[in-house]
């Protein structure tokens, strides 16, 4: 497993950052899509699976990064169970990053109404093939599930954010240790003078 030094690598930053990106504008259709009606809502829609499929694609190739390249160590000076915290919120940001794109996927491959979906206007997706191939009352059924699965991902990545916001902003103004840098597409300033 090879090792980044003190800061992720240029290629952990980048995918951070980009499905960081995707994420936010993500979460701002979902919960705004429902608002709309005709092409503005299907345009809404078709935006939405699109940012998930990348979301996704760009989760396989990060989760597949991380295990490849191991992160920089904390800082010292952060106690047990910040470590602690700091592991369950990464590998929580990972499952969700899997999981909420493939529910979406699934909720749209057992949805009745067969909503094709094109991918930024062009690039048609198929359905899970043996989800679009279960009886109607069983699509019905998953369609649902997967759909409160994907609600559900929405509400915990929204506190995981926050979670992962406010250690941000704690190790940056109060403990001062750096931490930011380790991700930051800035390299940290100089002290010296």
């Amino acid at each position: 497993m090879a090792s980044s030094g003190p800061r992720y690598s240029l290629v952990a930053i980048t995918l951070h950052w980009v499905i960081a990106a995707l994420l936010f504008t993500n979460l701002y259709l979902g919960l705004t899509m429902h608002g709309e009606h005709g092409m503005a809502k299907f345009s809404a829609m078709q935006l939405h699976k699109s940012f998930g499929f990348t979301i996704l694609g760009l989760a396989l190739l990060r989760l597949t990064w991380r295990l490849a390249h191991r992160p920089p160590s904390f800082p010292e000076t952060m106690k047990g169970w910040e470590k602690s915290a700091a592991h369950v919120v990464h590998w929580g940001f990972y499952f969700i990053i899997l999981v909420m794109p493939l529910a979406g996927w699934i909720m749209v491959s057992a949805s009745p109404t067969n909503i094709p979906t094109l991918l930024y206007k062009t690039l048609p997706m198929p359905h899970i093939g043996f989800i679009h191939a279960l009886p109607m009352d069983a699509r019905k059924t998953t369609e649902d599930l997967a759909g409160l699965a994907h609600f559900l991902l929405a509400w915990l990545v929204m506190l995981l954010i926050v979670l992962h916001l406010g250690a941000v902003l704690k190790h940056q103004f109060w403990d001062k240790d750096g931490v930011l840098y380790r991700m930051s597409p800035f390299r940290r300033p100089s002290t010296s003078a």
